[in-house]
């Protein structure tokens, strides 16, 4: 055990999802593809046994949303 990091991450370019079991509130990771189109099947995947919220496209460290 060492000690926990005290600068947040940085999230690398990419479509991001967050996938958690179902009813639950807290605990869900984020999940990065390259493409929307990789992203959307990822979607697909997860959705049939997880909880699944599509955050959006991250450019240059901001989140955008899909259409941008």
């Amino acid at each position: 055990m060492g000690r926990p990091a005290t600068k947040p991450t940085e999230l690398k370019d990419g479509y991001y999802i967050e996938v958690r079991n179902r009813n639950q509130k807290t605990g869900g990771i984020k999940i990065r593809r390259d493409t929307e189109e990789q992203m959307l099947m990822a979607l697909e995947e997860y959705k049939k046994s997880k909880d699944v919220t599509v955050l959006g496209k991250l450019k240059n460290g901001k989140m955008m949303d899909l259409a941008g």
